[in-house]
């Protein structure tokens, strides 16, 4: 572009422009040049652009499956694509191993011997609670599913009808409450259908604004709290950084400047769930709430009753421009106890 400069400085100034303004009009398109898209790059993105919104206004069904068939990838996680799905009135589903499959499978022996599949694969999917059409939860299903020790059975159990299959008595398992089962879902899939974990931890929460709520209500302070969908740290924020949050209600975009940010470091940068207190802000349908107060509440997930917590508001390394705290590495040593776990694993459920 610089090689244009004096072709672009003489016509200006023979149309009656001075030189300084010349200049600096040279100055802005030069320094456009230096991340302006040529026209064929733009057409391109525009077109996929178009394209994606026209399968998003006439087909969300099938631009939802083809995000969650392509995961992982892009903004926003599969709990969005689903819970925004969702709010276009598309019918979802939860995961089942009798989907498509006629009259499906009748037990778990009928699906290892039709599908052929390795008992880790039918544990994925019992994580996944995936063996509801049968009636079986996912904590009966895995129970039944460690009977199963082989890839493929023996010649003499190949036909479970022929009463050689093994017989399993009935146990009767603890019952996992629903934020245990909510916990599983994220675990296994980072999702629920079953509820969102901010409306479960709701109760606990006293004075906060549901996100649905920000569109209308009078601007001012305001409490919000949700699971860390993304945060962003532009280079060309000058330090700011854009969280956006999610409850059971929507999302909520958050603006934390940077004197706020050195004040909440460790809650900007770790938590998972977070409950700010700032001022609501709106220009048209765009809502912002501008924190003056950050808090971790991420212990609280901890009151959904199961361990794995830890698995709740984790975001997407690629798309979470935060630095975050490294990762422990694993132990290289094992203590006798747990050698003996992995080579003589129980049945036993805790």
């Amino acid at each position: 572009i610089g090689t244009f400069r004096d072709r672009f400085v003489r016509g200006m100034l023979e149309r009656g422009y001075e030189e300084d303004f010349a200049v600096r009009c040279f100055s802005q398109i030069e320094g456009f040049g230096e991340y302006g898209f040529p026209e064929s790059h733009a057409a391109a993105f525009a077109m996929l652009a178009y394209v994606s919104a026209w399968l998003k206004r006439h087909h969300p069904a099938v631009f939802a499956c083809a995000l969650l068939n392509s995961q992982p990838m892009g903004f926003y996680a599969p709990a969005q694509i689903v819970r925004d799905t969702r709010e276009h009135g598309i019918e979802i589903r939860p995961i089942c191993v009798s989907a498509c499959r006629g009259n499906g499978y009748y037990d778990i022996p009928s699906l290892w011997l039709r599908a052929g599949l390795a008992p880790a694969a039918l544990e994925r999917l019992a994580e996944a609670d995936a063996f509801g059409g049968m009636g079986l939860n996912r904590r009966d299903a895995l129970w039944r599913i460690k009977s199963i020790r082989a890839d493929k059975p023996l010649p003499l159990l190949s036909d479970p009808m022929d009463g050689e299959a093994i017989y399993e008595p009935g146990v009767d398992l603890p019952t996992m409450n629903l934020g245990e089962e909510v916990v599983e879902d994220y675990v296994s899939i980072r999702m629920s259908l079953r509820a969102h974990p901010v409306e479960l931890l709701r109760p606990l929460l006293i004075g906060l604004t549901p996100h649905a709520e920000l569109t209308h209500i009078p601007l001012g302070p305001v409490d919000v709290c949700g699971l860390v969908i993304t945060r962003q740290r532009p280079g060309t924020a000058s330090g700011v950084i854009f969280l956006t949050l999610e409850d059971e209600t929507g999302v909520s975009n958050v603006v934390v400047w940077p004197k706020v940010y050195e004040q909440f470091r460790t809650a900007v940068i770790g938590g998972r769930l977070l409950r700010v207190r700032g001022y609501l802000q709106r220009e048209g349908i765009v809502v912002h709430v501008i924190a003056q107060e950050v808090q971790d509440l991420s212990p609280k997930l901890a009151e959904l009753g199961h361990p794995r917590d830890d698995a709740i508001g984790i975001t997407d390394p690629k798309t979470d421009e935060a630095p975050r705290p490294a990762t422990p590495k694993p132990r290289n040593a094992w203590h006798p106890r747990d050698q003996a776990k992995k080579l003589f694993p129980s049945r036993d459920f805790h």
